[in-house]
């Protein structure tokens, strides 16, 4: 094991949910404003991942007053307080960025069922 992978060991978080593309997540952000610190919550789709172990990262874009916006979120990172999953979409593609130009009812995506136990 080369000394990157034993650094990057150390800093992977185990308490994320399984993310996938086509999810709507909500990512709580920690947000540092002079000497406060606060919560903001960031909900939207999960259009793209890239999977590295601890420099994993997602894109969730959402749509605030009829403008797209994206955002990257290290997934291991501090800044990150948590994350919950609102709703699981059934895709068929690895990245979404199709969706961007899409607007409406057509930028919806299948609710995945849940798998049989």
């Amino acid at each position: 094991m080369n000394i990157l992978e034993h650094i990057e060991r150390e800093h992977v978080r185990l308490d994320l949910p399984d993310i996938r593309v086509g999810d709507t997540i909500k990512v709580h952000v920690r947000i540092v404003e002079g000497e406060r610190e606060r919560i903001q919550v960031f909900e939207g789709l999960v259009i793209g991942m890239n999977r590295k172990r601890a420099r994993t990262s997602v894109t969730v874009r959402k749509v605030s007053y009829g403008i797209g916006v994206e955002r990257v979120f290290p997934l291991h990172s501090p800044m990150i307080d948590k994350i919950e999953i609102v709703n699981r979409g059934r895709v068929r593609r690895s990245k979404l960025y199709y969706i961007r130009k899409l607007r409406g009812k057509a930028a919806r995506l299948k609710e995945r069922s849940p798998r049989p136990s």
